[in-house]
């Protein structure tokens, strides 16, 4: 355990400190927000007077009990285990801080990608939330800077990539990166050894038939109906999804090559078809792997939980290495972020519980009890204890944690990327019309590349 964790806290540590760095020729790792060039190279100490009203410039850093009771909105949505474990560090904050009442309200992810954006433009949001799409609150959170008890520890213990892109309104809650799942109790049952780094997609799809046959399975391969889960295959493939001048450029043979793959997927029956041509599709292979019935099944790091939980000891599941191509092999780096609002009528309380909520020991126990991957500084050196004795979900953080190292630069530089949106929001629709027949390839890609650029002109208007 003690070199597990030695193992996490270093390469993540390194990726932290070269996240703090520009990227060659694209922007820098985060989620979804403005790209950075450059990262500041030191905290400052100070915000300029015309960054903050003058009449909400607190005089001395807020450390005590506010006088008067306020109640603060958290909205929160959650892949797994994350609001179970984020409550009880909110109520010791509650407990801290009795004058604050914090509610947390959890919702669906969807609430989070469609109606949020909405009630925050119309001054109907909520003080704080967990997102992802940073893009589509730009100019609408709050630099918690000036109200902090200490911003130098927030500045420094965060890539400045991502708190650039955030406008210093929020911190990175949890690091996330794509890869594929395997079912390696059908492996075994089927006598086949499984693939290692270096194997490539058409190699695994070709070995994972092999498996299905052997054992009965009804499907062998799948992948998430998520552009997000799309652009990692496709980089390694080679796609170069975003060009030098930082634009996005779907027709590549990158992309190419892996949209058909995917098609022959579907063609010959091996993929489960409700996933991306469903009436209602189900967006994730994750249930049909859970099932049992699916051998391998490309997502991403926010699954851990949930297979642990769902599958308890059906079977054994493992990470596997991203598939190798031209491109490398890489997943796509994500996450989400707690971030507070500009509008808040109380930018003091929401300072106070981010700056809570960032210490070593209360970050480290989210980390922990989420099972996910940190993106604070101080914590990832230390490394994490997580809270399981589950081998395979140590197995699965410390494969995930090697994925960390062998992303790309555009793998990194997507979810940051100030029009991700462009690409997210059309690509799964246009790849499954290629997918189901509507569309030729050359059809769907120079329709995808026409939505992308009429969402990115609209989003400049």
């Amino acid at each position: 355990m003690k070199i597990y964790k030695m193992l996490v806290g270093f390469l993540l540590f390194a990726l932290l400190i070269t996240a703090c760095g520009p990227a060659a020729t694209e922007a820098p790792v985060v989620t979804e927000a403005p790209v950075v060039t450059e990262a500041p190279t030191a905290a400052p100490t100070e915000v300029p007077p015309t960054e903050v009203p003058p009449t909400k410039v607190p005089t001395e850093a807020p450390t005590a009990v506010p006088v008067e009771p306020v109640e603060l909105r958290f909205t929160y949505y959650a892949d797994g285990v994350e609001a179970d474990v984020i409550k009880p560090l909110i109520d010791q904050f509650m407990a801290e801080y009795p004058n604050i009442t914090v509610i947390l309200d959890v919702v669906p992810y969807k609430t989070i990608d469609e109606q949020l954006p909405v009630q925050v433009e119309s001054g109907e949001g909520p003080d704080l939330a967990r997102i992802t799409n940073f893009g589509a609150y730009a100019g609408k959170l709050l630099d918690l800077r000036p109200y902090m008890a200490d911003p130098a520890y927030y500045e420094a213990n965060f890539p400045a990539p991502i708190l650039n892109a955030l406008g210093f309104g929020g911190y990175p809650d949890a690091l996330t990166i794509t890869g594929p799942y395997v079912n390696k109790t059908l492996f075994d049952q089927a006598s086949v050894e499984l693939l290692g780094e270096g194997a490539t997609w058409e190699e695994w799809t070709e070995l994972s038939k092999q498996v299905a046959e052997a054992t009965g399975s009804q499907y062998a391969i799948s992948i998430d109906r998520t552009g997000h889960r799309f652009a990692g295959p496709a980089m390694s493939k080679g796609a170069e999804l975003i060009n030098a001048e930082n634009n996005f450029v779907v027709d590549t043979p990158g992309f190419r090559a892996f949209a058909e793959l995917v098609k022959s997927w579907h063609d010959e029956g091996i993929t489960p078809q409700e996933v991306w041509l469903g009436a209602e599709p189900v967006n994730s292979c994750i249930n049909a792997f859970k099932s049992g019935q699916l051998v391998m099944c490309m997502s991403g790091s926010w699954q851990i939980n949930g297979l642990a939980k769902d599958v308890a000891d059906a079977f054994d599941w493992v990470v596997v290495p991203n598939p190798t191509g031209e491109g490398g092999s890489t997943g796509i780096a994500g996450g989400s972020a707690v971030v507070g609002f500009a509008d808040t009528q109380y930018p003091e309380e929401v300072a106070m519980l981010i700056e809570f909520l960032i210490k070593p020991e209360n970050y480290s126990a989210f980390s922990a009890g989420a099972s996910s991957l940190p993106a604070q500084s101080e914590v990832a050196t230390s490394g994490v204890e997580f809270a399981t004795d589950n081998p395979l979900v140590l197995a699965a953080l410390s494969a995930y944690t090697t994925e960390v190292t062998k992303l790309t630069d555009q793998a990194v530089s997507l979810n940051v990327h100030p029009y991700a949106f462009a690409y997210y929001r059309n690509s799964a629709n246009r790849i499954a019309q290629y997918l189901s027949g509507e569309l030729s390839l050359d059809e769907m890609l120079v329709n995808l590349q026409q939505d992308i650029d009429n969402a990115i002109a609209e989003a400049q208007k």
